[in-house]
Parts: structure tokens; C-alpha cells; sequence
């Protein structure tokens, strides 16, 4: 096999196929399938993935590969094929789906060196390597390709010998610590043992240690194992009895916790049944899909970490996904307490370092379990046994840039690859996942009960039209406020839930009605109280706050709407005793926050926790009595036909955060909407009869899960350019459908202009087009040259989560 198939990154449509590349001679042992290698394109070197190797092309005279990038592939054969699927599902290009699995050290600009593996040293490895690492553990590439050893060195990294590094340039360092080992054998450290005096007991200590344990390690490590201080060990390196080295060790995001460790629980009657399809699924080693479908708090997590348990004792690993913003600590601790150090966790607030640690250990099958955000339904695992979506209605699990994939479809197709089940979670599954449980697509598992048969809360719905009326302009109802002293006073805590981060919604003059928009899209400034400014949530335009109305001169500027600053001020000024922490996008940027505010909560230091979606879900704390949603309809309004379904999941979500544990709990749904479905039915927690309203709603207006819809956005710095490309493609699409299907457009986006470009769609509702995946794959073929150098923009999106 001396020919390379190789996709190159170069994301085009006359790239999007494989190229055969000659391997070199020395280089034939060395190149395998799902490595990155470096080859000639045109008048360039550039990076491409090896995706099969052959003994013979069509073509007579083949361009060689210049190198590898790696001593083993980075894509096992499963994520190769599923790059396939992924490319064909999402209208990408193959490299584009490649590209989304890896991390993004791996991605960046780096320096590459082969190092000798923890805990080993030189002279374990093969003899004619051993002068490369006379003097040093680390060796770079250039240096090992002109030693002209890499199948051996390859062969080391096989056994575990060496570790290939990427040094990546400002983005990612290994973490190093100094470490130490014995130079001489045991037997000649009993001799030398002999030569010490009595007086030396801290040396014979070290030494002690190293007749028992011939392996590196860290010097700190060593000096508190044995209660002495660095210099003695220094000392027995000067002799030339030890020597030091650099020796990389993982960086770890939850190094300062201890995690304590958790036994299975006794399953209730439902989730033993629940469970029991499952079990027997992973023992059959068969592929079904299953929705748990369980109220909050019903127990879903135990019935998670059973199945995963199963799974490890067969043998195999497993994948854990949870919507980003509830990756709460609370969940990773969940599992590390029940399966300690073989979880490796992957979301967004790990440095790029920690993450490309973490995905180490998942392809060193260092770990068995993944607990991770989207992307982590990519992770490198070879024996997958079982993958489970936490909250699988949630939008966050739909990537909005290319590939533009859902990470339910991804972890669909990858079980299925693998012979494997899948479980997806919800106290309020989507519409679509619950119309396939229905039918009999996906198996239907209930826990309709709270755990100790724990009483769901008590919700009431205030009409805040009414407060207007009776005088009452604060933000909090009578009866919140009321039931907000009442909480002080038992010294019970309170979530207050608040879809909007920032003071106001917009600054608009009293006078003219004049508002504050962004200059470069058509949407209103949001007012920030803290820095004082005007900010634009979309493109990122600041400006300062005007103290006169720019149109009239008016000094009637006032501040509308309600964001989660504003509410903590007027807490403060309502309820100054209340300690209140604020949870949003702006107090947990930093890294770590996060959790440091939720620990705090946790431990009783506040008595509100005011927050935005982030609050929503996955936490679970017993003192909890009270919930308040301040405003319901922020989501009902949205042009957006999924509007009624995300309000009532969130409120649900939200309302599922109180009286969990001993004490009962209370829930005030604040709206101006008291009548709308959503919020009602939100209210008695009914979701079947949600489903059964919205679903004909949903086939009234012929929408998923009746219909398929596909959204084509155009978006120019010239309006009239951004029109008649829309219209083009309306038209040319339409012709190669059926009579059946519905095409919307071309109309302007619901955000008409973002970033000064202005914005065009187009939407397609159908059920069975055998004809449109290909009409979108030319549409994208046509524009190329335009998108690549003439500034339009085309986003095709197959499955769209945000119409706006």
C-alpha cells in the first residue's frame, strides 16, 4: 500500500474529493489512515487527512507527501466514515467535517516534538534510539525526520514509549513540573545504600524509595511523600545517583477538588423499569434509540449512571451530553464521584490546553466515560457502548456555523455505526423526539413521579396587567414580593429567573419616541448600567449613553424594558437585607466564576440567586422553596414558530428548580400573557397536553415534525445584490420540486441587517424532495466564486433551530 487518499484543506467543491499522494519509501510503515499529513497542492504545502490507503491509482504520475503531522492518526476509523455522513447530512465540505472533530490546539499553528512518555526513561527504549535522548526527554520533529528514524520512533509511540507534543505557538504549552529517577539499577542502589552513613537517614529515605519504585516521578511529589525537602533529592542528583527531567503531566481542570466518591443507588419500581429495556439492549449489543422522558427531579441521572455502569463492565466506553450552559458542576461531580478518574470532561470553559489535555486522554484510552458540550459526540473513543443526550431538547445542541450538524443526529448515526443505544433525557422533550416516541421510532421510557414521591411545586400565574392596574409599577408582583420576605424570614433561598442579561432592553425618549439603534444592524441598543453603555448584542457596536434625546433635544430620555441588572438594583433597594447573587453572561466570564457563585448559593451566603437561562437547569439544591419568573413572555414573542414550545420548556425547566428535596416549593409565573397555552399549560406541568395543542398548531401551519424545513440565507453589503441573488435561487430552487412542497421568500430575515450587511431568506417546508439536497449543493457550487472573493454570503441550513 504505497498511495495515500487524501482530503485537502482547501474547502471548495472542486477539493471536496480525495487526492493520491505517493507515500515516500521510509515513509511507508509510517502513514496511516486518519493522520494529518503535509502535501504539495498547487504551488503550496498544505494540510490534509489521509482517509484510506491503495496500491494503485488511475493516475500515472502522483506528487509525494512531504511528512506526517502525527506519529498516530487523529481520526479512528469511526470518525472517518462518520465524516462521510456528516459532509453528505449537512451540505459541508469533507475537510470542514474533519476539521469540527478535532480540538483546537490541534488546529492552530505548532511546533511539533516527540518526548519520552510519563514514567519512562532512556534506556527503556530500543537501543539505536536511545542517543537521540542522550541529554534531553524531548526531541523536535525536524530533528527525528532527519534522524531519519520515524517508523521506530512510531513503533515506541505504539508501545506507549513517546509522546508526540504540539507546542502550539501563544495557544497551548504542555504543563511540565520537574521529575526525578534513579539512574542506577536497584541492586547497585543496595550497594551505594551501604556506603551512606547513619546521619544521611533523609537520603536513605530516597533511596528507600527508589529500590521499591524504578519509575520517574514529580520532584514535589517526592519531597511530600517522604516529608522532606527538595534539596536532599537535589543533593543525590549532584552525586549523580538521580537525574531530573521535564516531565509533562495533564493539565487538570478539577485538580484543587476532591470529588467524593458515590455508590448506585436503590432504583425506585419506575426506574427499574425504565431501565430494564436498556440494560438489555447493551447486553445484545443492539442499536435502539430510547427517550426518558421523566418530570424534574424524577431521577433520570441515576438511571444514566446505571446504564454507563453496564457499559464499563462490558468493556466499552460511553458519551455523556449536556446542554453548555447547565454543564453545572453539579453534573460533573455527579459523575467523577461515581466514576472518579476514568471521566474526562469537555466544555467550553476549559482553556484550549485543558481540552486538548482532556481529548488526550479519551484517544490514549486513558478515560471510558465523556461528559462534554456538542462536540464532544466527536470524541475519539473506538468501543462506544452507549451514548446519552441530558436535556436533549435543548437549541444549544444545534451548531449554527458549518458544519451546521444537531448533535442528536450526530449521536444517532454514531451509536448505530457502533451497535449501541442511546438515551435521550427530558422533562420536556421536543416536539419532533416526541412524536417518534409516539410513533414507535424511538422506545418510550416514563418516570412520571418525583423521587420519595416529593410533591411538584405550587405554581401561580400573576397577571401584571392587573398590578398595572392596581398602581403597582415595580417589577415584582405583590404576591412575589410578599412570598420573597416570607423566604428571609424561614431563611429558605430563591431562584428568580430573568431571560435577559444587561439593565434595559432600549433607551427611548419620551418625547419624540425616539430609540437608540445600532448603526450597523437594524436591532435596538441594549443599555448596560455597570460600564455605562449602549452595546449592540449582535455585532458588538458601543456606544456612550445620551443624556438628550438625539433627534429633539429632549432631556426625557428613559429606560425601558428589564434586564438582570436592573432587577438586582431593585432588590437591593426593595429588600436590603436579601443577599442576592447574580448569575449571567457578565458575571461568569471569568473562568472558574461559575461554579465559585453556585458553591456559594450552595452554602447558604445568599438568599437570591438571580439569574438567566444558566439557572434554568441541572441544579439541585434542598433549600430551595421559591421560584420567580419575572417576565414569561421575553420568548413568546419571537418570530420564530418555536417560540410557544421554548417558553414552555424553560418555565417548566425553571419551576422544576424548587422543592426538590424535604421542604415544598412554591413557583410565581409573572406575565402579561396569563391566557397564552404555553404559559398555562407550563403552569400544571401538563406536557402532553402541550404536545397535543401544539402539535396542531404545528400541522395547521405546516411545520416539523409534519414537515422537513430547510432555510437558505443570503446576506450582501448591497441590498439590492442580496435580493436578486435570494430571488435567483428561490426561483431555480422551486423548479426542482415538487408541486407538495411550500417555498416562503424571498423575504427579508427578521433581523433585516447585521454588521452592515443586509439580509435575505428563503424557506422550504417539504416532506419527501428527493431532488433538494442537490439543488442546494449547486446553489452553493454556483455562488463559490462570489462568496470566496465577491463578499456575498450563502448559509444553507438543513434543519434550522433560530429563523432570525
Amino acid at each position: 500500500m504505497n498511495i495515500a487518499s487524501v482530503i485537502v484543506d482547501v474547502p471548495a467543491k472542486q477539493t471536496d474529493r480525495p487526492f493520491d499522494y505517493l507515500i515516500p519509501e521510509h515513509l511507508i510503515d509510517v502513514i496511516k489512515p486518519g493522520m494529518r499529513v503535509s502535501v504539495p497542492f498547487g504551488p503550496r504545502k498544505i494540510q490534509g487527512f489521509v482517509v484510506g490507503l491503495k496500491s494503485e491509482s488511475q493516475f500515472n504520475k502522483l506528487k509525494k507527501i512531504s511528512e506526517p503531522l502525527d506519529l498516530s492518526p487523529v481520526l479512528n476509523p469511526d470518525l472517518l466514515s462518520l465524516g462521510n455522513w456528516l459532509s453528505e447530512q449537512t451540505l459541508s465540505y469533507k475537510i470542514s467535517a474533519y476539521q469540527a472533530m478535532l480540538p483546537a490546539a490541534l488546529k492552530a499553528k505548532y511546533e511539533k516534538k516527540l518526548k519520552l512518555a510519563r514514567d519512562i526513561a532512556k534506556d527503556q527504549l530500543l537501543e539505536e534510539l536511545q542517543p537521540l535522548y542522550e541529554k534531553i526527554d524531548t526531541i523536535t520533529w525536524e530533528e527525528a525526520k532527519q534522524s531519519g528514524m520515524l517508523s521506530m520512533l512510531q513503533k515506541e509511540a505504539a508501545k506507549g514509549q513517546i509522546d508526540i507534543v504540539y507546542e502550539v505557538k501563544d495557544r497551548v504549552k504542555k504543563k511540565k513540573l520537574k521529575s526525578v529517577h534513579s539512574i542506577m539499577s536497584a541492586s547497585e542502589l543496595e550497594h551505594y545504600r551501604k556506603s551512606l552513613s547513619p546521619q544521611a537517614s533523609k537520603q536513605l529515605k530516597v533511596i528507600n524509595y527508589f529500590i521499591e519504585n524504578q519509575q520517574p516521578i514529580i520532584l514535589r511529589e517526592l519531597a511530600n511523600l517522604l516529608n522532606i525537602s527538595t534539596s536532599v533529592i537535589k543533593e543525590l542528583v549532584k552525586k549523580g545517583v538521580l537525574a531530573e527531567q521535564n516531565m509533562e503531566v495533564y493539565r487538570d481542570p478539577f485538580e484543587d477538588r476532591d470529588f467524593a466518591r458515590t455508590q448506585p443507588l436503590q432504583l425506585t419500581d419506575e426506574q427499574g423499569k425504565a431501565i430494564a429495556p436498556i440494560l438489555s439492549s447493551i447486553e445484545e449489543w443492539r442499536h435502539e434509540v430510547f427517550l426518558l422522558y421523566g418530570v424534574t427531579g424524577s431521577g433520570k441521572t441515576e438511571v444514566y449512571l446505571q446504564s454507563i455502569q453496564n457499559v464499563l463492565e462490558a468493556g466499552k466506553e460511553a458519551i455523556v451530553l449536556v446542554p453548555e450552559i447547565s454543564l453545572t458542576p453539579q453534573m460533573v461531580k455527579r459523575f467523577k464521584g461515581r466514576f472518579g478518574d476514568q471521566v474526562a470532561v469537555m466544555h467550553s470553559g476549559l482553556s484550549a490546553g485543558e481540552k486538548y489535555d482532556e481529548w488526550r486522554k479519551i484517544q490514549r484510552k486513558e478515560v471510558k466515560v465523556v461528559v462534554g458540550a456538542r462536540s464532544a459526540v466527536f470524541a475519539p473513543f473506538e468501543n462506544l457502548g452507549i451514548v446519552i443526550i441530558d436535556e436533549e431538547h435543548e437549541t444549544s445542541y444545534k451548531q449554527e456555523e458549518n458544519p451546521k450538524y444537531h448533535a442528536r443526529d450526530v449521536a444517532i448515526e454514531r451509536a448505530f455505526q457502533n451497535n449501541c443505544p442511546v438515551i435521550l433525557g427530558s422533562a420536556t422533550p421536543s416536539l419532533e423526539t416526541f412524536a417518534r416516541a409516539k410513533k414507535g421510532v424511538y422506545q418510550l421510557l416514563s418516570l412520571p413521579k418525583r423521587m420519595n414521591n416529593q410533591e411538584m411545586p405550587a405554581v401561580e400565574i400573576i397577571d401584571m396587567r392587573e398590578e398595572l392596574r392596581s398602581g403597582n409599577r415595580s417589577m415584582f408582583s405583590s404576591a412575589l414580593l410578599e412570598k420573597l420576605k416570607d423566604r428571609l424570614e424561614k431563611k429558605e433561598q430563591t431562584v428568580l429567573f430573568l431571560n435577559k442579561r444587561g439593565h434595559s432592553s432600549f433607551v427611548m425618549c419620551r418625547d419624540c419616541g425616539f430609540v437608540m439603534n445600532c448603526p450597523n444592524c437594524d436591532i435596538s441598543l441594549t443599555y448596560h448600567r455597570y460600564s455605562q453603555q449602549m452595546k449592540c448584542h449582535y455585532c458588538g457596536h458601543e456606544a456612550g449613553v445620551p443624556s438628550v434625546c438625539p433627534e429633539c433635544q429632549s432631556e426625557h430620555i428613559r429606560y425601558f424594558g428589564t434586564g438582570t441588572q436592573k432587577v438586582e438594583e431593585e432588590l437591593v433597594k426593595v429588600l436590603p437585607e436579601a443577599r442576592v447573587i447574580r448569575m449571567d453572561v457578565d458575571t461568569t466570564s471569568r473562568k472558574g466564576s461559575h461554579e465559585k457563585l453556585l458553591d456559594q448559593f450552595e452554602e447558604g451566603q445568599a438568599d437570591i440567586l438571580l439569574g438567566t437561562q444558566m439557572i434554568a437547569k441541572g441544579l439541585d439544591f434542598p433549600n430551595i422553596t421559591l421560584v420567580g419568573v419575572l417576565s414569561a413572555d421575553t420568548m413568546l414573542h419571537l418570530p420564530d414558530f418555536r417560540s410557544s414550545e421554548k417558553t414552555f420548556q424553560l418555565l417548566t425547566q425553571v419551576s422544576g428548580r424548587a422543592g426538590r428535596h424535604e421542604l415544598p416549593g412554591e413557583v410565581i409565573i409573572q406575565t402579561y400573557s396569563p391566557e397564552h397555552y404555553s404559559i398555562e399549560l407550563a403552569s400544571l406541568q401538563d406536557f402532553d397536553r402541550f404536545y397535543e395543542h401544539e402539535m396542531t398548531m404545528r400541522k395547521l401551519h405546516k411545520y416539523t415534525p409534519f414537515y422537513y424545513i430547510s432555510l437558505i440565507t443570503v446576506s450582501h453589503e448591497q441590498l439590492m445584490k442580496a435580493v436578486s441573488v435570494t430571488e435567483t435561487i428561490t426561483s431555480y430552487v422551486r423548479s426542482k420540486l415538487t408541486s407538495s412542497a411550500i417555498v416562503l421568500g424571498p423575504v427579508a430575515s427578521p433581523i433585516p441587517r447585521i454588521n452592515n450587511r443586509y439580509r435575505y431568506q428563503c424557506l422550504i417546508k417539504y416532506k419527501r424532495e428527493p431532488e433538494l439536497n442537490q439543488a442546494l449543493k449547486t446553489v452553493l457550487d454556483q455562488y463559490q466564486q462570489e462568496m470566496s472573493s465577491g463578499g456575498l454570503q450563502i448559509a444553507v441550513d438543513v434543519n434550522p433551530f433560530i429563523l432570525m
